[in-house]
Formats: C-alpha cells, structure tokens, sequence
C-alpha cells in the first residue's frame, strides 16, 4: 500500500509530465508520422501535417480541431532541429 500509496502522490505532483512510454506510441492522427514533444510550449509537433498538438495537465489533445498550425518561421526553426 505504501508503494502505491507513493506512486499515486507523485503523479498527481506532475500532471503536466506525459510519460515518455506514451511519447513513444503515439502519431499524428492526420499523417501517421512521429512527433515531436516540445515540452516548454506543452506541444506534440507534426512536422507532416505542420500542425501542433496541445498537452493539458499531461495528457495529449490529438483532435485536429485542438491543433494549432505551425506558421513559417515554427517549420523553419523545426527543420534547424
């Protein structure tokens, strides 16, 4: 109980953390290609769609209707990465 106990407290302490095993299977809805998780904006990044997926209390809105496009200057600095 106590482990559980501790595990349950520190994922309430980073709801804003995705864990990084989620990370790892998730794909753009639109084009089925890896993202990239810009963990300061709290964005998963489609490059192929150009599209930014937002993350709320650590838990990824993959709605296109929830994205955000990426204008020019985003996909440039993208493409520098």
């Amino acid at each position: 109980m106590g482990q559980a106990m501790a595990e349950e407290t520190r994922a309430a302490t980073s709801t804003s953390r995705v864990d990084p095993r989620l990370l790892q299977i998730l794909v753009c809805p639109r084009t089925k290609t890896e993202l990239i998780y810009d963990e300061s904006r709290q964005e998963l990044i489609s490059r192929a769609a150009c599209l930014a997926f937002p993350i709320r209390d650590g838990i990824p809105i993959m709605l296109e209707e929830e994205a955000r496009q990426l204008d020019e200057d985003e996909l440039r600095a993208l493409n520098r990465r």
